[in-house]
């Protein structure tokens, strides 16, 4: 019996362990091409058209066989004069060269993405760049 816990004791704390360290792993950021999109919705105090927006871009980045840094945020809520947080959904991708990046703007996921989305946004904004 005590062996038997042991085992269990000792397959938990390896499980744990594991678990931890997954978490702790962030993706990496990869400096080559960066690809940072802001989305002003048409009705932002929708809750469902937030929903519904989150879910699809949601889905599209599980699906990205491209994107590598995968990352959405919304206004950080700091008011300075040089500060834009007029954006309802901000985005930010990163690849490994524009030429990956070329391919993940035909990709079918992110194609999908955009078909399910634009309407529910008035204004996107890109801005894409390499690293110097």
């Amino acid at each position: 019996m005590k062996s038997i816990f042991k085992m269990t004791m000792v397959l938990l704390f390896a499980f744990n362990f594991t678990l931890l360290k997954a978490q702790e792993k962030e993706p990496e950021f990869d400096k080559n091409f960066t690809h940072v999109v802001y989305f002003w919705l048409k009705n932002p105090e929708s809750k469902q058209d937030r929903a519904d927006f989150l879910k699809s871009l949601n889905k599209f980045m599980e699906n990205s066989q491209y994107a590598k840094t995968k990352f959405i945020g919304e206004p950080a809520g700091t008011p300075r004069e040089v500060v834009d947080g007029s954006f309802t959904y901000s985005l930010i991708l990163t690849f490994p060269s524009k030429e990956i990046q070329d391919k993940y703007q035909k990709e079918k996921a992110h194609l999908k993405f955009i078909e399910e989305s634009e309407q529910l946004w008035k204004r996107v904004q890109v801005y894409d760049s390499v690293g110097i």
